[in-house]
């Protein structure tokens, strides 16, 4: 369920908007993307996970309150990130 540290190594590289960038609210979405997409394969098959279903929530959320900091900041960065990680607005 979680992402592994070569898996997060490889989403920090391909979305950092510098060198040594860990931090950028495109890198976070990235990463929470990830989370989501592999928790929400994990209730594929555990339906019943209520409490792991409530961590989703709450990622879910923490997703949702930075991409609207980043339209706030920048429109077209936030068009660019929602195409680039395929999420539905």
């Amino acid at each position: 369920m979680s992402v592994t540290a070569e898996r997060k190594a490889e989403i920090i590289q391909s979305n950092a908007l510098k060198k040594g960038d860990t931090g950028s609210p495109e890198v976070q979405v990235a990463i929470l993307s990830e989370r989501i997409t592999n928790l929400t394969n994990h209730f594929k098959s555990h339906t019943k996970d209520n409490h792991s279903r409530r961590g989703l929530l709450k990622l879910v959320s923490t997703r949702r309150s930075l991409l609207d900091y980043i339209k706030k900041k920048d429109e077209a960065r936030y068009q660019a990130l929602l195409e680039k990680h395929n999420i539905r607005r």
